[in-house]
């Protein structure tokens, strides 16, 4: 009988610190909803599935790396039969999801990982088409 008053303030204590994270998250008002991951265009369907390139995006940009620059490969036949041009900032960012700093870097520092080396070979959008031409015509010169 006399242990019962230490019983319940060890389980309140439990209690309590099991539940410190929720409650800290309510007394600061974060959110642990992610960012808003939007195609700019309005597409139906990605590439590849959504709760695949949330979780392996970079898989098959790996992959489409390897084929374009070791095998030559220029398209992408998706699971709908749909043919894609293999090129980063040609299909997924100009024609999908337009702006890197909006959408690949907000993804990333959420979920706080290091961005890929992507851009020390891509310029991302949006550099204005006319200026990579202009660009490409100048050093073929």
């Amino acid at each position: 009988m006399g242990d019962r008053p230490l019983i319940y303030g060890g389980l309140c204590l439990f209690v309590a610190l099991v539940t410190f994270p929720v409650w800290k998250g309510v007394a600061a008002q974060s959110s642990t909803k992610g960012p808003e991951v939007k195609a700019v265009v309005d597409k139906k369907q990605c590439v590849a599935p959504r709760a695949y390139m949330r979780e392996a995006h970079m898989e098959l940009l790996v992959a489409w790396r390897d084929g374009k620059v070791r095998r030559q490969e220029r398209h992408y036949t998706a699971r709908d039969g749909t043919v894609y041009n293999v090129s980063l900032t040609g299909t997924c960012l100009t024609q999908c999801h337009g702006s890197k700093e909006k959408f690949c870097d907000s993804c990333h520092e959420y979920a706080g990982v290091s961005a890929p080396n992507c851009w020390g070979c891509h310029t991302s959008p949006p550099a204005e088409p006319a200026k990579m031409a202009a660009a490409a015509a100048g050093e073929m010169r």
